[in-house]
């Protein structure tokens, strides 16, 4: 049985600044050689409080898609932002990462005071101060959020995508660069969806 309360407790940091409104972002995608990269941003109360929430490359599928549920219900804001294989081409992946977080944070219903970004750095958003955390998804509740939120959502998107082209199998391998993914590439050429500037037959 999942754990649904929000009262339990966590070793996940519930914030960074208590007086500030702080919104967590984390990105999916990005090591992948098919499909947008995705980014989440959530804002949550100062009180929120889940064990089961964590780094989403550390939940199963059932415990992310569960957590989402929790998530979108409970936090004040919540947004996904993408940004395309084409964008990615084009300004790099690192560059698309922080497009799709900015974009993200331009759809969220409250404006954040600080940010709270997962990794090593980013792109400054308007004036609102960020913080950069190396494996954050592990250490703050609202990036660990984000991260299930863009992960959750970047799933479904590769789902429709393997409807439209299933020789890649991107329902099972999302667009990673698995072994079998780059034979099918190899096999059937490009789509559409791949992103030219990756190495794509390894």
């Amino acid at each position: 049985m999942g754990i649904t309360s929000t009262h339990q407790s966590s070793p996940l940091l519930p914030w960074l600044h208590e007086n500030l409104i702080e919104a967590g972002c984390d990105e999916a995608g990005r090591g992948c050689l098919a499909g947008s990269v995705y980014a989440a941003a959530v804002i949550l109360p100062k009180d929120f409080r889940n064990g089961m929430l964590n780094d989403s490359k550390q939940l199963s599928a059932a415990q992310r898609y569960h957590l989402r549920g929790i998530i979108q219900q409970q936090a004040l804001a919540w947004a996904v932002g993408i940004a395309t294989p084409e964008e990615i081409d084009k300004i790099n992946i690192l560059n698309a990462s922080f497009l799709a977080m900015h974009r993200a944070i331009d759809r969220l219903h409250i404006p954040p005071e600080h940010l709270l970004i997962d990794g090593n750095r980013f792109n400054k958003y308007g004036n609102i101060p960020h913080t950069t955390i190396v494996k954050g998804d592990g250490k703050y509740l609202s990036i660990a959020a984000a991260s299930v939120l863009a992960k959750t959502y970047r799933d479904d998107y590769m789902v429709q995508l393997h409807n439209e082209f299933p020789a890649y199998n991107w329902n099972k391998n999302k667009g990673y660069p698995t072994v079998k993914h780059r034979q099918f590439i190899a096999e059937h050429g490009i789509s559409p969806y791949h992103r030219l500037t990756f190495n794509l037959l390894g």
